[in-house]
């Protein structure tokens, strides 16, 4: 595949960035998607224990299911991340980051959440994020049942993921709702308009599959006028009162350009903000080659941050 940033992509990603042949999503081609896994492996991290329940839909939707990593090196009430997966809001599931989180469990020595949300097309905004929040309020509800203390509960996503934990920490800020502690969040899906820099965007989720998310996600044409401002975090004006956040990405990402102005606003809004950019990496560069250097550097980012901020006081 040629491309013009491929100069720039860190050499030992280069041979997984290329092994991305370019694709169509659409309505006709999503389920077929949907059946790709987006995981080698599924496999838990040794001495984490997997629990799964059901917990009910909000105002009448389906009941989700909500995974819980529970490794054994914690006890007591432990801290805890409630972390959701990625896929471009039309594809995922908690599945497809449940290895790499079960290490981070166990690393980090918390509890850590996968849950569920509805996927678009066929299901809209606001639609995931009501998901998301029921399950965030029974997870307050049964702190003391799943052995985690509420005042140390932090939220985060990669990629779709990312932009789903902005808007349930959005939500909970609109509702006053059970406070969230930190924010992690791993290439973001912040904004629903593109950039200019030709150089981003070229591997792995470019901009034709962001803008198939974006209009599923919201029902109309993204990019536009017409948006709804609250349903994408970086046309939210005001972002004070949100958790301390911390942002990982790669230089050739297409998200990077909304990331440093959603890092820059937070600041503005006197939020306590980590951004590291790595240079020569692509969306999803540390899941994809997990053994280069620069994904060693990413992943190990991540449990230092993540302990760090559970370390700190409420």
């Amino acid at each position: 595949m040629s491309t013009i940033s491929r100069h720039l992509v860190d050499p030992e990603l280069l041979r997984v960035a290329e092994l991305f042949p370019p694709q169509m999503l659409s309505d006709k081609t999503i389920e077929a998607a949907r059946s790709v896994p987006l995981s080698l492996t599924q496999a838990l991290s040794p001495g984490v224990t997997r629990t799964e329940h059901v917990v009910p839909g909000p105002n009448g939707a389906p009941a989700r299911r909500l995974i819980v990593l529970t490794p054994d090196t914690v006890s007591g009430d432990t801290s805890c991340l409630f972390f959701i997966h990625g896929g471009g809001y039309v594809v995922g599931d908690p599945e497809s980051v449940q290895s790499w989180a079960s290490g981070l469990a166990k690393v980090s020595r918390c509890i850590v959440i996968l849950p569920t949300y509805r996927l678009a097309p066929e299901t809209r905004w606001p639609a995931p994020v009501d998901d998301l929040h029921a399950q965030y309020l029974w997870l307050h509800q049964n702190a003391r049942m799943l052995g985690i203390d509420p005042q140390r509960v932090a939220t985060g996503g990669a990629s779709a993921g990312g932009g789903h934990a902005v808007r349930l920490a959005l939500r909970v800020r609109e509702t006053n709702g059970p406070r969230i502690h930190f924010q992690l969040l791993l290439g973001p899906m912040l904004d629903d308009r593109h950039p200019d820099n030709p150089y981003a965007g070229e591997y792995v989720w470019t901009r034709d599959y962001d803008r198939y998310g974006w209009d599923s996600l919201l029902g109309l044409a993204s990019g536009g006028d017409g948006v709804p401002t609250e349903a994408v975090p970086n046309r939210i004006a005001d972002l004070s009162g949100l958790p301390p956040t911390y942002i990982g990405i790669g230089d050739l990402d297409l998200f990077t350009h909304s990331c440093l102005d959603f890092a820059q606003r937070l600041m503005a809004g006197g939020v306590s903000t980590e951004l590291h950019v790595y240079a020569g990496g692509f969306h999803g560069f540390e899941y994809f080659v997990p053994d280069a250097q620069i994904s060693k550097r990413a992943l190990d980012d991540v449990p230092r941050a993540l302990t760090a901020a559970f370390a700190r006081r409420a």
